[in-house]
């Protein structure tokens, strides 16, 4: 099993810390969230020369604010830094955000995704793109030596977002999704885009929240306060009603050590190729459990 885990930290100092500690303990990758707080592919670039050998992700950065030419270039520079273990986790955000906070249109924002895709990944491998779409245009090089191309994950839910994550990405990463969901919906939906458009099995990356204790009742009401915006938010919001979830508490894996291996080893067996534990309670306790299971 490859078990990542989730790094949620405003302090960068202590990001690299505990990029170390998961290294140590065995998980084979760290991800790092893109809100608003530290940059991620910038503190990830950090984390790759102070921790070697362990995986690095980002839990994702939103595409709206940064022209693919500049995340490319980004990206590239933080592959270069960490030896070639990046992975670039990409998502639309919210329209919520999208619009009120950063003043951008949200419409359409498959194609926005589509023609996005058709720009970043020709310049993260062949370091090129000529593309004029309806949204954005890219013409130019990067003059970005000896260094490959990060592997891509799309945080995809929908139909029309996974098709794309199978056809001009590597994969998916999803979170807040249940692993119902990722058996019926997500895994056969981008395996499917993936195999008719003649490429490997697609990346199925599932980060979820995670406590390991005796006390699930008291778990879940925390996992009700601390996730609730995710019962608020549209695409989140429809992947809990497939589930038949009533809320984040719902999904939350939860429960004695016994209870949450079993738990995640479900997640796997419905299709994830990795998954992404995000401690939110005992988080120490829960990660020396969850370091077993490698």
């Amino acid at each position: 099993m490859k078990i990542g885990v989730f790094l949620d930290t405003q302090s960068l100092p202590d990001l690299v810390d505990r990029a170390q500690a998961a290294s140590e303990a065995g998980f084979p990758s760290a991800w790092v969230p893109q809100v608003f707080g530290l940059d991620a592919l910038t503190s990830l670039a950090v984390v790759g020369r102070e921790v070697p050998k362990i995986e690095l992700g980002t839990a994702v950065v939103p595409t709206y604010p940064r022209h693919p030419m500049v995340l490319a270039g980004q990206a590239l520079t933080t592959q270069a830094a960490s030896s070639g273990r990046l992975t670039l986790g990409i998502g639309l955000s919210h329209q919520m955000v999208v619009e009120n906070m950063w003043g951008i249109s949200f419409e359409k924002p498959a194609r926005h995704m589509e023609e996005y895709l058709n720009v970043l990944m020709p310049l993260l491998r062949d370091k090129t793109v000529s593309f004029t779409g309806e949204t954005i245009k890219a013409m130019g090089q990067l003059q970005i030596k000896d260094v490959d191309a990060p592997s891509v994950v799309v945080a995809a839910l929908g139909p029309k977002m996974l098709s794309l994550a199978g056809t001009l990405a590597d994969g998916t990463i999803t979170w807040m999704t249940g692993p119902k969901t990722v058996g019926a919906h997500i895994a056969p939906r981008i395996t499917a885009a993936a195999d008719d458009a003649g490429k490997k099995s697609p990346r199925v990356v599932v980060g979820l929240p995670v406590a390991v204790t005796e006390d699930e009742s008291a778990a879940r009401e925390k996992a009700a306060s601390l996730f609730s915006i995710y019962g608020q938010l549209p695409s989140y919001r429809a992947m809990l009603d497939r589930e038949g979830a009533g809320g984040p508490a719902d999904v939350a894996i939860v429960g004695d050590e016994s209870s949450v291996r079993g738990q995640i080893e479900e997640v796997f067996a419905q299709g994830a190729t990795e998954f992404m534990v995000a401690p939110f309670m005992e988080p120490r306790r829960t990660l020396e459990v969850v370091a077993k299971m490698l």
